[in-house]
């Protein structure tokens, strides 16, 4: 299995055009839960990738540290968000984020959590964050209960073999309760969709780590059995990824 910081490295312009964002209710229940007025605190982004949760940060009014150690995700964000003077962009990770002793007053990480090491980036987030801070753990899940999100799950199964690997939905209450202080967090869920014509679900395909690239020997049979199941499922041009926006908040 390749390096998780450098995963991503070959997807970048997919990524920063076809992955989710995040609905804006979602946002607002962690601002509400951390007891954050968002004109006013700093925001450590952490696992930033190309920026999606942090822009959504900096339109809410917030200062926004964001931390990643990809090289190519990280000058995508800073290609797009650089302008903002409430915006700094810091090569770092989870469990060393290179940032001040108390000087966050939140941390978020979206789409990221998975790939961190969960006891030395307890003890980093604990560092970083002034007193009772909290921490935002956020995914988008794709759902797999309907026609369409069935069928593409089957064909990441037969085509990706480190789908199940390094799929978010491997982690537990166990390990959530680990992680948070006294074992203590909430969670929230929120809809999310996607809808997406073929030249968008084959984009929004490849941004995703573990299918097959060009060059691959499965790419072209993944390719072909991708644009069947559009064919199979579409309505009007159109398919729809669903998910689940997932949150887990409390504090470490």
């Amino acid at each position: 299995m390749k390096d998780n910081t450098k995963r991503f490295s070959d997807r970048v312009e997919q990524y920063v055009k076809y992955r989710p964002s995040y609905p804006a209710a979602a946002l607002d229940f962690i601002y509400e839960e951390a007891a954050l007025a968002p004109s006013a605190c700093i925001v450590a982004d952490i696992g930033s990738g190309t920026g999606i949760f942090s822009r959504l940060l900096l339109e809410r009014g917030s200062t926004v540290v964001a931390v990643e150690p990809n090289t190519e995700m990280r000058l995508a964000a800073e290609d797009q968000l650089g302008g903002h003077d409430r915006y700094r962009s810091v090569e770092g990770s989870a469990e060393a984020t290179k940032l001040g002793d108390g000087s966050v007053d939140c941390i978020v990480s979206a789409q990221a959590f998975h790939w961190f090491e969960p006891e030395s980036t307890r003890l980093e987030f604990r560092r970083i964050l002034r007193a009772d801070g909290s921490v935002a753990l956020i995914w988008n899940t794709r759902l797999v209960d309907d026609p369409f999100g069935a069928d593409y799950d089957q064909l990441l199964l037969h085509y990706a073999p480190d789908y199940k690997e390094v799929n978010h939905r491997l982690l537990h209450h166990e390990d959530f309760a680990s992680f948070f202080r006294d074992g203590s967090y909430k969670k929230a869920e929120f809809a999310n969709k996607q809808l997406f014509d073929l030249e968008g679900l084959i984009g929004r395909t490849l941004s995703s780590s573990y299918v097959p690239l060009p060059g691959s020997p499965s790419y072209k049979p993944y390719m072909e059995e991708l644009e069947a199941l559009f064919n199979k499922h579409q309505q009007d041009g159109i398919v729809s990824f669903q998910y689940r926006t997932e949150i887990y908040i409390g504090l470490v």
